[in-house]
């Protein structure tokens, strides 16, 4: 509510009110649920891990802002239902989850909607992009619609609570901490019991087996487990052919511990041990990926740390012959781009692609947690390219908390070196 009381400062006499839906149950097919997860901005003003619920920040008259009281409106308890989706909390039990102020049950929100259709009254929601399409439709686009005609139009929230996710607590970091560290021992897991050949089936299943034996809740987003020249699909994700002795496996993955997330990616040779070609690329992937992390500092922005990833990106393909030395500033960074066609990083927090709204050119400020994950990706069918590197796709990505001195590194244990992971598969020379 202070971001509120800063952005209608001058706005006069006025009274706030701020909702938020939860995300609704989604079914895979007729009546069988996904497990459900809650929307994010929901679950971190109010912590409230049940479906088909709306939150409610409302300002006290006669108060100044940022003095308010917090509303949950839920299901109601029915005995039916829980006999086949488990206990619901109900208004008593919502209270004492969240220590909301006040609850009720779901349809007395239509006696709140009412009362906030005058003028005086500011609404603060997100009906570009609902949540929740059925609460949307039975109770806010209905509003929305007679605020429009009164010429008192709906106020986005979405960005203010993405500002407030952006700097992350202390509280938050060590749950974070704790999402790195068991996804960075599930890699080295699923590296030592990694095999030539070797499908990628077997590797998801390995990841996502050790992430949740050591107490993660689910994998934060389906992963990639790359094998060969799919390394070079950005977003492949069926995980489903056989990887070839001698070739890399590029796996992207992470975990959802305690509402927070890892995103960490390591590539390495299944058979144990890197060839000369494979091992000149991964080095330069990861000398750039080092050079990325120094820059984690305040003051710095992930744009900053993008335009010096692919100038060291295009140095890096000058020495390996991959580029020609003679390539005009002109060509320069649009050929580099085929190589690297991704950005350095992203925000990361609740989600993996954390408050996406936020600018990457915004500062790097202490509290802020960051991805740095260079790759250099050389397609099989790149005539113009080595034939020693060709079908080889490498990148190397860290989870980074932006501190006043050197960067925390959440996925340090992660291994990367290429003796250290050489040594992991067991074939150590």
């Amino acid at each position: 509510m202070s971001l509120i009381q800063k952005e209608a400062h001058g706005w006069g006499g006025l009274d706030h009110t701020v909702i938020l839906l939860s995300n609704p149950m989604y079914y895979m097919t007729n009546d069988i649920p996904y497990v459900f997860h809650q929307d994010t901005n929901f679950l971190y003003l109010c912590g409230f891990q049940e479906p088909d619920s709306i939150l409610v920040l409302q300002s006290i008259p006669g108060k100044a802002l940022p003095s308010h009281k917090s509303i949950l409106f839920v299901p109601r308890r029915d005995p039916s239902r829980e006999l086949w989706d488990g206990p619901r909390s109900g208004t008593d039990g919502a209270i004492a989850l969240t220590g909301v102020d006040e609850a009720y049950t779901i349809e007395e929100f239509r006696h709140l909607v009412a009362k906030l259709k005058g003028e005086s009254n500011i609404v603060w929601y997100d009906s570009a992009k609902p949540v929740h399409t059925e609460l949307h439709s039975d109770y806010m686009q209905p509003l929305a619609e007679i605020k429009a005609r009164n010429k008192n139009h709906i106020q986005g929230v979405r960005h203010l609570v993405q500002n407030l996710r952006l700097i992350k607590s202390p509280a938050e970091i060590e749950r974070m901490k704790i999402a790195g560290r068991v996804t960075a021992e599930a890699f080295i897991e699923t590296m030592f019991a990694s095999k030539s050949p070797v499908d990628e089936a077997f590797l998801y299943a390995k990841f996502e087996f050790e992430c949740r034996a050591r107490g993660a809740d689910i994998l934060a987003y389906p992963p990639v487990v790359a094998g060969g020249n799919r390394s070079n699909t950005l977003h492949y994700v069926k995980n489903n052919q056989l990887i070839k002795d001698g070739e890399l496996v590029l796996l992207d993955g992470g975990c959802e511990s305690s509402c927070y997330v890892s995103d960490i990616t390591r590539t390495w040779p299944v058979n144990g041990r890197f060839t000369k070609p494979q091992a000149e690329l991964y080095q330069a992937v990861l000398d750039i990926q080092k050079s990325c992390l120094s820059l984690c500092s305040p003051g710095m922005s992930l744009e900053n740390i993008y335009s010096l990833m692919l100038s060291l990106i295009g140095q890096k393909l000058k020495e390996l012959g991959i580029l020609k030395s003679s390539i005009t500033d002109s060509h320069f960074f649009k050929a580099v781009r085929k190589y690297c066609p991704h950005h350095v990083g992203h925000y990361l927090g609740m989600d993996v692609h954390d408050t996406p709204d936020i600018s990457r050119s915004l500062p790097l400020q202490p509290g802020m947690v960051i991805t740095i994950e260079p790759g250099i990706y050389v397609p099989e069918d790149d005539a113009s390219a080595p034939e020693r590197f060709r079908g080889i796709g490498v990148r190397i990505e860290d989870d980074v908390v932006i501190t006043e001195g050197a960067p925390l590194i959440l996925s340090a244990d992660c291994p990367k070196e290429v003796y250290h992971i050489e040594q992991i598969c067991g074939r150590s020379s």
